[in-house]
């Protein structure tokens, strides 16, 4: 009997290491989900700041002179698309495009000199600022989300994680992957753009 209850302690021992194993897999891998999430709600908060200026932006220099409808029109669109969009791919995407048309509508009033009253205005120039500022805090936030896909998508393929990852439903995540168009987009200032 001492040889049956002793077989049947090790078993329990056994189980118990397995269900502390599995609980502290799960964990962890719930832990890295809601890092990802954390990290890709800074992504979109910094794109909803870029996008609240917009209106600003259009306000301050429409008051100021007068500036091609196509170029405010192509800004208010991007931010439209990025306000519609579902995904965070979708969402990157579209604002990606819309701090691309906020570049280009900047440089064309800073290049032009037709717009010296624009120069001088504080209010545009606190505007510039503050997008470029944004711009380098989405650049920041992103490349945080792409480090935390790392770690999640690391944590599901590798022993003994991917394992259980199957088992739990944790399924890959997906990079952002740079179109070739925002590679080149214009700098805002000196600000980087993502």
């Amino acid at each position: 009997m001492n040889t049956l209850m002793l077989v049947g302690l090790i078993v329990l021992a056994v189980i118990g290491v397995l269900f502390l194993v599995t609980m502290s897999i799960y964990n962890n891998l719930v832990s890295l989900d809601q890092n990802v999430n954390s990290k890709w709600s800074e992504v979109e908060n910094q794109y909803q700041r870029q996008a609240d200026l917009i209106p600003n932006l259009i306000s301050v220099v429409s008051s100021a002179v007068r500036v091609e409808t196509n170029f405010t029109k192509a800004i208010t669109d991007s931010r439209t698309r990025w306000m519609d969009a579902k995904t965070p791919l979708e969402k990157d995407a579209a604002g990606v495009e819309m701090a691309s048309g906020i570049a280009n509508f900047m440089n064309v009033v800073a290049t032009a000199e037709n717009y010296p009253v624009l120069q001088a205005n504080t209010q545009y120039v606190a505007l510039t600022d503050e997008l470029a500022g944004t711009q380098n805090r989405i650049t920041v936030a992103r490349g945080r989300y792409i480090e935390a896909i790392q770690g999640y998508n690391t944590a599901i393929k590798t022993f003994p994680g991917n394992v259980f990852a199957g088992m739990f439903g944790f399924v890959e995540k997906e990079y952002y992957k740079a179109e070739p168009t925002s590679l080149t987009t214009p700098s805002l200032g000196q600000g980087v753009l993502p």
